[in-house]
């Protein structure tokens, strides 16, 4: 089984609020549903999700009931856009069933408290493609938080133990350094999880209350701690997720997972 999280900034335009790139997305659900596996499937808020919850401060915990319509906003806007996707992925064929995480999983103080597995395994069971997206959540400590869509890789793949974790974005990969506003940049093939470091970090000018790049790269290591290998690809050109599905040679970056 393959873990495939679809990127915000892959599938909308994180400059422009409520932007959503119905083309890029459908030709990702062929791509998947051409490739022919057993998948769980992620996708982030992009410009649905972070821009209401940057402005309501959600991911600092509930201090001001005027967070709370916030907190509904949020939520609703990030519901539309898994709508939006089930919707197209359906129609390629992809046999998806939605799974929201604020129906199945706490944090406390933005960590995960608990998670009700069952329902992935009864979907997987069933012949299913579980499909789970960013999202606020209740937080034990601090009220609410947000459930990015990254932490969701690293808790499913923690519990499924998956063949790998693809990280459909919008570069090639990880860089030496961010190729969006360094020319000198170079791409990185693939490494081992230790060799990470520091690259390629560097925030754009888009909201992003997850922590971005950064937020991502500690994900990565985290799952690839527990043996698991992790792939970033560029969901913007065609056949490149497909072909990492499969395994085949593809220009993408390959960070290799701990060795038992």
């Amino acid at each position: 089984m393959i873990i495939i999280k679809l990127g915000g900034s892959a599938i909308t335009d994180k400059g422009e609020s409520y932007s959503f790139n119905k083309e890029i997305v459908a030709r990702l659900a062929g791509e998947i549903k051409r490739a022919n596996k057993k998948y769980i499937i992620i996708h982030g808020a992009g410009s649905f999700g972070h821009v209401t919850a940057e402005q309501f401060m959600l991911n600092e915990g509930l201090k001001d009931e005027n967070q709370i319509i916030g907190f509904s906003l949020t939520h609703v806007t990030v519901r539309l856009l898994n709508l939006e996707i089930i919707d197209i992925f359906l129609k390629n064929g992809v046999r998806v069933f939605s799974i929201p995480p604020s129906s199945v999983m706490r944090l406390n103080d933005h960590q995960p408290l608990s998670f009700n597995y069952e329902i992935f395994e009864e979907a997987l069971d069933k012949g299913f493609t579980p499909i789970t997206f960013g999202d606020v959540v209740f937080d034990e400590k601090i009220g609410f938080s947000i459930c990015s869509g990254d932490l969701l890789a690293e808790i499913l793949a923690a519990h499924f133990k998956p063949e790998k974790v693809i990280f459909v974005i919008d570069e090639d990969g990880l860089y030496t350094s961010n190729p969006k506003i360094d020319k000198n940049a170079r791409f990185i093939k693939s490494l081992k999880y230790s060799e990470i470091g520091e690259i390629g970090l560097e925030r754009d000018e888009h909201p992003d209350v997850t922590g971005g790049m950064q937020g991502k790269v500690n994900v990565i290591k985290k799952i690839c701690q527990k043996g698991i290998d992790c792939v970033l690809v560029n969901g913007r050109h065609e056949n490149r997720l497909y072909n990492v599905i499969l395994g085949e040679p593809t220009k993408a970056t390959m960070v290799y997972g701990e060795k038992k």
